[in-house]
């Protein structure tokens, strides 16, 4: 997406673009509301473009006594002027209006901020619900319900793809369906049930300020509810954006200025990055003299210094990466971008690792630990997978009572705390899973070999083995360092044959090898009993008040000659999957409890806060309005809700996902905590599965997190030493996990987008049906079902004789009337509100990975509209 030049020429004759002399109305870097008073201070000479920041005395005490407030800072993607932080007392996010009251914090900073006065607080229409946004919704995915996140092979309906992707997903547990980990989507603002707005409604256009907003004398007579308080940014306390940037390279306009000569212009992919000046010496010897050449190449720059009076950021060309739209290119630019280390292991790390191989559990270990390698265990993973980090077993008593383990690979006998391993591997903190790779948290000898769970060899485990009842009630729970020897390695598709197929013997060429010592048939009835309490264990959570918000995942197959995406689906969650997910969620809980009651200061632990109460309440006046009566008041009366309100039949399906969808908004994002850190213990709830005490153990090979817990349960168990960590310092470990965490899975997310656009362009037009979620006065925006991407279509891109917006009650409604085909026929007339189903087909576009949505015309004739992507430039 290029930035047209014409966007900087803005300045008086001969002043280098960037460096204001004169910052005009709509100068570059000035958003809409700063310009009155950027036109009076800043004419005729040079002045600061952005104020100077705070010092970090003043940001200190300003905090304490609550005259400032700080904040993770999120900028939306689509409209990059808008910007907002959390609001401490959970209500509506607090505002960042335009470039310069950002103040140079780029998106996911730690940043400070200033409430603006009050009559500088943005206006919000009653009924516009804030207006609307094509924001990107970031959730979290889960890892246990998904698998783990490598090949599968292809499901029936291919015609012979090479490959699939069955979960490229980076986490387990139900709790991590939900979450909207950046929040973007402010105050429901794909919602709106807006009234009709002067100006187009077109993400595209300049966002003037909104004409029906008030004037600031008017503002004291709007409701508390109609004002979003405004801020700007005073300091930053941590960049957390990693600075670099994917982008292309262009030559400055004005070949006059001093800087022609001295930099070129570097325009970033993201346009919540400022362009940025770099030295021409970084440049291709030729980019001078062949710019069209570098057209299309795709660089990575990084920030060095962005200056109080410049427009743009000073920058250093990293790299140059290849081909814009490649998929190799493309991944290593948004790697780098989200700070993701895919750098080999150094020497250095390797060497803590055994050198002498094949390695073998030494004799001592043996002795220190339970022997469970005569025990029927096994593991269940996508059919592929590498990195096999659990494993289950289950054995009925003679009672009738069920012994059932939960085996998690011991990663923490391979990384010695303190070593070159460790620090690389903290600092990593996640492994991150792409759509055709992973990019490890430790070397492949511990992922793949040496702790991956593998049939057939003797493997370190840590354990909890429970005694159930039938209806999976724990009688008896016991946790300790073990050796496991699994008999077989299981895919999702091996152990839901056997859950379909209970009392069929399954061929034993349809089954991976089992070891010798144990029978197909010992292993069948052990899944089958997993799955009976599996399934009660569920049901009583969900009694229990849990909550689930399935959205829709894609899955694709890649060409194994090329890498290209051939096709994809929808990631279908069975019951195998559900029996893993079950346990992982109690083995995860069993080992909170035991860690937090041993260290109550120390524990790491992981808090799921309630939604925004704003965006929440928002949510439910528009659903209500819908006819649509939601109950809210808990997560488990959410998940009823939701689960109740709708049949079986295909669109009541399709109601549930867009509902699905924008329930998913308002969720928060579960964090990793230390639990000295939190005087509270309500706040260590986690909301999603509605327990007091939850933490990550079952993962420890992907997961640093894990590893931590792992330790600290060896300490509460007395193998090892009281851990000698204060709370502040396991705190930070905590944070940047979070923060890891957060990247991995936004990397993932745009992984996916990166296929998707290939593959429509490779195999499109796809066409599906989709359903309308959101009614502006100008456009729609429909989720499309087939693939669960969501995009916005607009009444001007498309072959219409007219359009009207209108509110049925309070129902927004657009009525298309579509220009006939024949002159002599009538005009066709299409009624589009909340939840139609209409017909789109997916399109690629000239500009690398663009795709448009293209509404079928309705009736037995199609006309095609267009809808595209939003064009908008930056202003900084």
């Amino acid at each position: 997406m290029n930035h047209p030049d014409y966007k900087l020429n803005l300045q008086s004759p001969g002043t280098p673009r960037g460096v204001s002399s004169v910052v005009g109305p709509n100068a570059v870097g000035a958003s809409p509301g700063d310009k009155k008073s950027k036109n009076k201070s800043m004419r005729g000479k040079k002045k600061s473009i952005f104020e100077t920041y705070m010092s970090k005395e003043d940001v200190s005490e300003g905090l304490k006594k609550g005259t400032l407030i700080q904040g993770v800072l999120r900028i939306n993607p689509k409209k990059f002027h808008e910007a907002f932080i959390p609001s401490p007392d959970g209500d509506r996010d607090i505002f960042i209006d335009g470039v310069v009251a950002r103040n140079r914090a780029l998106n996911g900073d730690l940043v400070v901020v200033k409430l603006l006065p009050e009559d500088q607080w943005k206006g919000v229409k009653p009924e516009s619900n804030d207006k609307e946004t094509e924001a990107t919704n970031e959730t979290d995915i889960s890892e246990e319900s998904c698998g783990h996140h490598l090949l599968q092979k292809s499901p029936k309906g291919w015609n012979g793809p090479d490959v699939i992707i069955e979960a490229q997903f980076d986490d387990s547990d139900s709790e991590d369906r939900h979450g909207n980990t950046s929040g973007l989507v402010d105050g429901m603002k794909k919602l709106s049930v807006c009234t009709p707005d002067k100006g187009k409604e077109d993400s595209s256009a300049p966002v003037m300020k909104d004409e029906n907003t008030p004037k600031s004398q008017d503002t004291r007579a709007l409701s508390e509810k109609s004002l979003q308080k405004s801020a700007k940014v005073v300091y930053i306390l941590e960049k957390k954006h990693s600075r670099a940037a994917t982008g292309i390279l262009k030559l400055l306009a004005d070949k006059n200025s001093d800087l022609f000569k001295k930099y070129a212009l570097f325009s970033p992919s993201d346009h919540r990055v400022p362009r940025i000046y770099v030295p021409l010496k970084d440049c291709p010897q030729d980019f001078m003299t062949r710019p069209k050449d570098y057209a299309n190449t795709l660089f990575i720059c990084r920030i060095i210094d962005w200056k109080e009076d410049c427009n743009f950021a000073l920058g250093q060309l990293a790299k140059s990466l290849g081909q814009a739209g490649e998929i190799e290119p493309e991944t290593e630019g948004i790697l780098t971008e989200y700070g993701v280390d895919f750098s080999d292991f150094s020497s250095e790390v390797l060497e803590c690792l055994p050198q002498s191989l094949p390695w073998t559990i030494p004799p001592e270990e043996v002795g220190k630990r339970r022997d469970l390698r005569k025990d029927c265990i096994f593991t269940i993973d996508p059919s592929t997978a590498r990195d096999l980090d659990d494993a289950l077993s289950c054995r009925q008593l003679t009672d009738g009572t069920f012994e059932v383990g939960v085996h998690i690979a011991d990663v923490s006998y391979f990384v010695p705390e303190g070593s070159s391993l460790d620090k690389v591997a903290a600092e990593r903190a996640t492994s991150v899973y792409l759509v055709q790779k992973v990019v490890p948290m430790l070397p492949r000898l511990l992922c793949e070999e040496l702790c991956s769970l593998n049939p057939m060899t003797d493997k370190l485990t840590f354990s909890v083995i429970w005694k159930l009842t039938p209806e999976g009630k724990i009688l008896e729970e016991w946790f300790g360092r073990t050796i496991i020897r699994s008999c077989t390695k299981l895919s999702y598709d091996h152990a839901q044959s056997m859950i379909e197929n209970p009392t069929e013997k399954i061929p034993k060429e349809e089954l991976p090898p089992i070891s010798p010592e144990h029978s197909i048939e010992e292993v069948h009835q052990a899944v089958l009993n997993l799955h009976s309490i599996a399934k009660q264990l569920r049901r009583q959570r969900f009694v229990d008040g849990a909550l689930r918000l399935d959205q829709l995942k894609l899955a694709f197959t890649l060409d194994h000659e090329t890498g290209l995406p051939q096709g994809c689906h929808i990631y279908e969650y069975r019951d195998s999957n559900k029996l893993v997910e079950e346990f992982m969620l109690l083995a995860n809980m069993a080992v909170a409890h035991k860690i937090f009651r041993t260290f109550p200061e120390q524990a790491l632990l992981r808090r799921h806060p309630p939604p925004q109460t704003k965006m929440l309440s928002d949510l439910v006046e528009f659903c209500d309005q819908m006819g649509l009566p939601m109950d809210v008041s808990s997560a488990g009366a959410l998940n009823k809700s939701l689960t109740n309100t709708f049949g079986d039949d295909k669109y009541s399906l399709a109601r549930k996902e867009v509902l699905t969808n924008m329930y998913s908004r308002p969720m928060q994002m579960a964090l990793y905590f230390c639990s000295g850190m939190l005087q509270d213990q309500a706040q260590f709830r986690h909301y999603a599965l509605n327990v007091p005490l939850y933490t990550h153990f079952t993962s420890p090979i992907r997961r640093f997190a894990d590893v931590i817990v792992h330790r600290l349960l060896a300490a509460a168990l007395g193998y090892s030493e009281q851990p000698d960590v204060e709370p502040d310092a396991l705190q930070k470990q905590a944070d940047h996990c979070n923060d890891r965490r957060m990247a991995s899975k936004r990397v993932q997310e745009l992984s996916i987008g990166l296929f998707f656009s290939i593959l429509v362009k490779e195999s499109g037009p796809l066409e599906s049906e989709a359903m309308v979620m959101g009614v502006l006065n100008q456009a729609f925006d429909v989720l499309v079902l087939r693939f669960g991407v969501q995009k916005r279509i607009y009444c001007n891109a498309l072959a219409l004789r007219s359009y009207h917006f209108q509110k049925v009650g309070k129902k927004p409604e657009l009525t298309l009337v579509w220009e006939p085909d024949d002159l002599e026929e009538e005009p066709i007339q299409q009624v589009i509100t909340i939840f139609s189903l209409v017909d789109v087909v997916l399109q690629a576009e000239a500009t690398a990975l663009k795709y448009s949505a293209i509404l079928k015309r309705p009736g037995p004739e199609h006309s095609l509209g267009l809808e595209k992507e939003s064009d908008e430039e930056p202003e900084d």
